[in-house]
Formats: structure tokens, C-alpha cells, sequence
């Protein structure tokens, strides 16, 4: 049952006909009265309250009552009365006495004494608050499922001490600093290190290296793992299906070591393959399958908690996730591993809008852990890293490279455009068409990747050529399907009557092609074809290997058992056009993660990009040469003063929010203060975006600091937060610390 914080399966009666649990529970204590008698030894519980204002970001003492002496342990969930109101909370630590001069009050009630919130993930949720100029209680909601009482019971108890890894970290709370201020880590990774003392002792031999070879500090990544040494790096990906496996040799290195894995992938279909590929390395090793757990968004909260649960309590010592899993409570953490980290579906989309990649960061510096961030693409955020020395690169040698790499050829070349005059202009060139007939006449399956979804999801006007638009909210009109009536993207309103305002004519054109349309196309061109789509309204995780036309949209494409024969990626303008600063970085990574499932070019795999050939990401794609193309975007973006060599914050609000946020902020020195400009009407319309109670028009301030003053930046925009929270006065304001794209 999908319950509301802090209310619990016992307090909510079962529908008529339903079968009571008649196992005996355990008696719970009831709500405390102020007059209740104080525990007497550790009387003061310093609580995180589930206070989302940002003046009061901070830890409230409370007394423990007698009766809840024993279940208000840190890390449980509590109920405390605040401002007149309960709410929910977390008990941080037990103390002796109080600061406070003032009457404390006591704890209402200890909701569960399960300590659900360890000491590491407490650092780390404080320290990814700071960093992002946010609350504790903001960050926990993300990092602490909702309680399930009932799968709370059911779970396993917690595992024995001598075969559980201690939990806390050594490091002090004070470390908690972002990577580009700590100072540069020490990155040799002798094969001879020994394990750290008090850690388990390891029950798990490393493997052998696999794919790792390939890479000259491959094999001496692992054995630095497997010696309980922390080294964080930035790896590029082989093309080919080996990521899942090289990732599970890498969990299986740091469980020789001792130590807990914890791999955040971007969605299920990642967190199939890669949790089934640990598993199989697992076995391999001759270990429990129960070693290893998979936390997914799609999880029902029953099974989503009694996962969680087979963390915390050390019975999984693998952990395998989405965006939300890099919180997970892994025992005595010894790596963690970002896959893909530059898909926007690492960032987090609620306040205080972490990144996943930030956040791995954070903690392998906080826990002393390995790092491993890697993809076909890495981002040019991940790239930073290394340029400060707090990472490593581990690239694949070129001669490697080659070797399973696709043979890439653009349209857009001078030879094609001399034997195909319409190469520059068509959708579907006649070079793509070859490789399509020739990979499905040898057998093989074809992918088509297409970069927007629908069927003509953008409309313009037949005569002047102008974008469509609806009459009633100035919304982009698009079709839905062959034979619907043209609607708006924003309210949905029909628009079977449209003219144009411009020129009067009411006859509309296509002016992107969707992927539904694009497969009715390819449909008609290849009659007989088993055709099968993979986008929004179904994803495919694999296609058998016989000759079929695939059509998929970005991180839609499912994997074909034995790669694919031909890779086709259409409207490369749509992906390389789009006004973003990221757009160029974009398109590599989207292109690169689709060629990448096509076979080694010795083996006939062939990728066709419609694109013109002297662009740099379809040089990099070519040459298959990513590094060189992400070097030469952070230096583009370092020379012109973008991040990731500065940090940017976005603040929208209304004017009069605005003026007074900047009149509260001590921004640094050398801040500069970018706008304001209003709003776009389709930013306007994130489902995140919070509401205006003033009903005003929104504005957007942008400011910019350099990468060291980011602390500073993220500690002025909190207090200038907590200013206008204590004076009520922050409606509709929303601040963003390193958006991952700015529209």
C-alpha cells in the first residue's frame, strides 16, 4: 500500500473482506505527553525535522521519553511536535545534554526504531544540501524511501556482525567539501596494497580481468579494488555489449577487498542487464545470488523497501540502481559506478536538483571510496575531474578501438553528395538505404534511431514556412497520427480550423518527423520487413537476431543479440541544432550509445549519420575518438567562461521575488550577475517548476562563479533562501545550482 509519510500500515484499517496479518507485532509506545518521564541515560535526541523552509535547516533537540528510550536510535523515524504541528523526522544522535537553554519537548512517537538512516548517508545528504544550495529534509525525501510496515517485518533480519562490514566512515563531517576544492587525491594504485584493518575479511577471489585488459591500468584498477584501495577514475567504454560485464568484474574486485559496490545506471533496462551480468560474475565466484539487489523507480514501495532493507541491513552487499539508488545504505562502501553520467535522466528533477554524478562524488570523497564514472561519452562535467587530478582517464588505445568500433560513414561527405546529389537534403539517403538492404540481406537487424517521438510532433505553415502555433496559448501544434486533427503541445486544445497569422494560409507541413511516422515511411520502402518500434509507449530490451527494421528514439534502443548489422541515425540537424550549450556533446553521446550496439566493422557492422562530415562530433564519431572531441568542448567552454569551468546558478521567480533575493544574497566577489530575462513560456511549464502564488510573469537570473567559488556561491544562495523564507516571501522561487541544460 502507497501510504503518506510518517502514517502506517497499522493505522489504516483494511477494506471490508480483508484478511488480518494475525502474526504477533511488537508492541509499539504510544505518543508521549509532555508530562511522560525522560529516559535517563542519552535523555536528548537531536532530531532532523522534515521541514523543507530553509531558516530552518537545522537539527532540533527533543527529550527521549522513558518509554521510547529504546526504539528512538539514530537513524530511526520519529514524529515530533513542530510549530505546533507533528511532523516527521529523523534522529541524528543521542546526546547527553542540550545546548538549548530553553524547555525541551519531548518526542511524540518513535514511528519505527529500524535505524533507516545510517551516519554516511546523514553526511552525505547534509553535504549534497550545501552543495546545491538546498535543505537536509529535501535531500532525505530523495534518499529514504517511504516506511512499508509490513515489508519492514517480513525482511530478513540484519546480518551477523562477524560477516557484516562495518558501516561508518571515518572521515569527519568537516571534509565534506566538493571534489574541485578538496585537494588533488593521491591516484597510484599499487597491486601490493594491503586490505584495511577492521574490514571483513574477503570471501570473494578477484577474477580475471576480461575487457579490462585492454586498457593498460586495467588489471591494475582492479587489484587496487581488490586491496581496499579508493581510485577514482573516468572511463571510456569499449564499444560493443562488455560495459555490464566490465562493471561486474569491478563489483566483484571491490567485494575481494572487503567492501560493498554500488552501481547507479540510467533506467531499468541498464539496471537488468547490469544487475544479471554481477550476478553471473557472482556465481562465477561461487557466492550467493542474494548478494546483489536491484533498486528501481517501477518498484511497487512493498518490494522497492524490502530492497532497501536487504542493504541496510547487510544481507546485499551490491547494490544495482536508478538516479535515487546512489543514496543507498551499501555497508562499508568501497566503489561506486556512474554509467552514462551526461543522460539527463541522472538529474533529479525535485529541489534541490542533485546530479547523480555529483553525488557519487561527494561520497567516494566522504567514505574514502573508489569512483568509477563511465559511458561511451563521458560527460565534459566528468572530463573536469580529471583536469583537476582528483581523477584518472582510462581510455581505450586506439588500435583497440578500431578493432570493435563500426565503420562510421557520414551523408554529408563530398563523395556522397557527388554520387547522391540529394545526400545533403534527404531524410533517408540513398547510402543509409544500402546499408539497410545490405545488413538485412545478410541476416541481420537494422537499427533506426530517430531523435524526436510522435508522428509529426512540430507543424508549420505550408506558405511562409513559420513554426504553428496554437490560438488560444501560442503552444508548438503537432500530429498526433496520420489521420488526427492537428493539436497544441502545451494545452491540447484541437486546432482543426488553424490559419496562419502571418500570411493567412491554413495549410500546414512537417517540420520534424517523428519516430511513428518515421517507421510508416521505412514501412512502405521496405515492404516485407518485420518492422518494430521502441520508444515512449513501449520499450524493447532486445530483438532477436534476424533481419527486422528497429525504429528507436534516444535511450529507447533496445540490444540485438549479436549487434546489429547496420545502424541508421536520421536528423542529425534536429539532435545538433537544438539552442543548448550541451547540443554538439549531446548528439555524440546519443549517437555513440546506438553505434555502439552495432557490430565490429571487421564483422560487417556499418553506422550511417546523417550529418554533415566536417562537424566535430561526427568527426569524433567517425574516428570513434570521443576524448578528443569532450577535451576540445571543455577547453571551447573554458575559454568563454562555461561551465564546468565555472558553476551557474538559475534562479526563477517572479520580479519582485527576484529583486529581493539578490538584495539578501552576499554573492562573492567575483559572481556575475546575468539578467534578469523573462521567462520562456516553455520553461515556464516544467512539471518541477513551483507555482507563482503572485500570478506574475517569471523571470530567470543567471549567475556565474568560478569552479572554487562554488562553495561560497551555493552557502549565498542558501542564506538568501532562508531571508526570504523567514519572511514568507519566497513563492514561486526556484533555484538551480549546475543545471544540466538552461532553456
Amino acid at each position: 500500500m502507497d501510504l503518506l509519510p510518517g502514517i502506517d500500515v497499522e493505522d489504516v484499517r483494511p477494506s471490508r473482506g480483508a484478511k488480518r496479518d494475525s502474526r504477533p507485532r511488537p508492541a509499539k509506545p504510544g505518543p508521549a505527553s509532555r508530562d511522560a518521564e525522560i529516559a535517563t541515560e542519552l535523555p536528548v535526541a537531536r532530531v532532523a525535522a522534515m521541514v523543507g523552509f530553509a531558516h530552518l535547516d537545522r537539527p532540533f533537540d527533543y527529550l527521549v521519553p522513558a518509554s521510547m528510550a529504546a526504539a528512538a536510535v539514530p537513524g530511526a523515524r520519529v514524529r515530533v511536535r513542530f510549530a505546533g504541528r507533528l511532523v516527521d523526522g529523523f534522529v541524528l544522535e543521542r546526546l547527553e545534554r542540550s545546548e538549548h537553554a530553553g524547555k525541551l519537548a519531548p518526542l511524540a512517537r518513535v514511528t519505527s526504531p529500524e535505524p533507516v538512516l545510517t551516519a554516511p548517508v546523514a553526511r552525505l545528504a547534509r553535504a549534497v544540501a550545501d552543495r546545491y544550495a538546498g535543505t537536509l529534509a529535501d535531500v532525505l525525501r530523495l534518499a529514504i524511501p517511504p516506511r512499508h510496515a509490513a515489508a519492514e517485518r517480513a525482511a530478513p533480519p540484519a546480518a551477523p556482525a562477524e560477516s557484516a562490514a562495518p558501516a561508518e566512515s571515518a572521515v569527519p563531517a568537516e571534509s565534506a567539501v566538493p571534489p574541485e576544492s578538496a585537494a588533488a587525491a593521491e591516484m597510484a594504485v599499487p597491486a601490493e596494497a594491503t586490505a584495511r584493518p577492521g574490514q571483513a575479511a574477503p570471501t570473494i577471489k578477484l577474477g580475471e580481468p576480461g575487457e579490462w585488459r585492454r586498457y593498460p591500468a586495467g588489471a591494475t584498477l582492479l587489484m587496487a579494488l581488490s586491496a581496499g584501495k579508493a581510485p577514482h577514475a573516468v572511463w571510456w567504454a569499449p564499444p560493443g555489449p562488455a560495459w555490464p560485464a566490465m562493471i561486474a568484474t569491478v563489483a566483484r574486485a571491490a567485494l575481494a577487498g572487503g567492501r560493498g559496490a554500488l552501481v547507479v545506471v540510467p533506467d531499468h533496462r541498464d539496471v537488468d542487464r547490469v544487475a544479471d551480468a554481477v550476478t553471473a560474475e557472482l556465481a562465477d565466484a561461487g557466492s550467493d545470488a542474494g548478494l546483489v539487489t536491484a533498486l528501481r523507480a517501477d518498484l511497487g514501495p512493498a518490494e522497492r523497501y524490502r530492497r532497501f532493507l536487504a542493504a541496510l541491513r547487510g544481507q546485499a552487499r551490491v547494490v544495482v540502481g536508478t538516479r535515487a539508488a546512489v543514496f543507498a545504505p551499501v555497508a562499508n562502501l568501497g566503489v561506486v559506478v556512474v554509467w552514462d553520467d551526461g543522460d539527463d535522466l541522472h538529474a533529479e528533477p525535485l529541489a534541490p536538483y542533485p546530479h547523480t554524478r555529483d553525488v557519487a562524488a561527494l561520497r567516494c570523497h566522504l567514505e574514502d571510496a573508489a569512483l568509477l564514472i563511465g559511458g561511451h561519452v563521458p560527460s565534459t562535467d566528468a572530463e573536469a575531474l580529471t583536469r583537476t587530478g582528483w581523477a584518472r582517464p582510462l581510455v581505450l588505445p586506439k588500435d583497440e578501438a578500431r578493432a570493435l568500433a563500426p565503420l562510421v560513414r557520414p551523408t554529408g561527405s563530398d563523395w556522397e553528395t557527388a554520387r547522391d546529389e540529394a545526400a545533403r537534403s534527404a531524410r533517408v539517403p540513398s547510402l543509409a538505404a544500402r546499408a539497410a538492404r545490405d545488413a538485412l540481406a545478410a541476416g541481420w537487424p537494422v537499427l533506426v534511431q530517430v531523435p524526436r517521438r510522435g508522428y509529426q510532433p512540430s507543424l508549420a505553415c505550408a506558405g511562409c514556412r513559420r513554426p504553428a502555433r496554437c490560438a488560444h496559448c501560442h503552444g508548438p501544434l503537432g500530429r498526433p497520427g496520420r489521420e488526427r486533427t492537428p493539436s497544441c503541445g502545451w494545452c491540447a486544445r484541437p486546432a482543426a480550423a488553424w490559419a496562419c497569422g502571418t500570411c493567412g494560409d491554413g495549410r500546414l507541413r512537417a517540420s520534424v518527423t517523428g519516430d511513428r511516422r518515421t517507421a510508416e515511411e521505412l514501412g512502405r520502402a521496405f515492404p516485407g520487413v518485420p518492422l518494430r518500434t521502441s520508444g515512449r509507449d513501449e520499450v524493447l530490451a532486445t530483438v532477436p537476431a534476424a533481419p527486422a527494421l528497429v525504429v528507436a528514439t534516444p535511450g529507447a534502443e533496445p540490444v540485438a543479440v549479436g549487434g546489429y548489422g547496420a545502424v541508421l541515425l536520421l536528423d542529425g540537424w534536429a539532435l545538433l541544432g537544438r539552442p543548448d550549450l550541451r547540443a554538439g556533446e549531446e548528439a555524440l553521446r546519443r549517437w555513440a550509445n546506438a553505434a555502439a550496439l552495432a557490430t565490429p566493422g571487421p564483422a560487417g557492422g556499418r553506422v550511417v549519420v546523417v550529418a554533415d562530415e566536417g562537424l566535430a562530433p561526427v568527426q569524433a564519431l567517425v574516428r570513434w575518438d570521443p576524448a578528443w572531441f569532450v577535451a576540445r568542448e571543455s577547453d571551447d567552454r573554458a575559454a568563454l567562461g562555461f561551465p564546468p569551468a565555472t558553476r551557474l546558478a538559475v534562479v526563477d521567480g517572479s520580479a519582485e521575488v527576484l529583486s529581493a533575493f539578490l538584495e539578501a544574497a552576499r554573492l562573492p566577489a567575483a559572481a556575475e550577475v546575468l539578467g534578469p530575462v523573462p521567462l520562456p513560456a516553455a520553461a515556464r511549464r516544467q512539471p518541477a517548476e513551483p507555482a507563482d502564488d503572485a500570478g506574475g510573469a517569471r523571470e530567470r537570473l543567471l549567475l556565474r562563479v568560478p569552479r572554487k567559488q562554488g562553495g561560497e556561491l551555493a552557502g549565498a544562495l542558501r542564506a538568501a533562501r532562508g531571508v526570504l523564507d523567514a519572511r514568507r516571501a519566497a513563492a514561486g522561487l526556484r533555484v538551480q545550482l549546475d543545471p544540466a541544460t538552461v532553456g
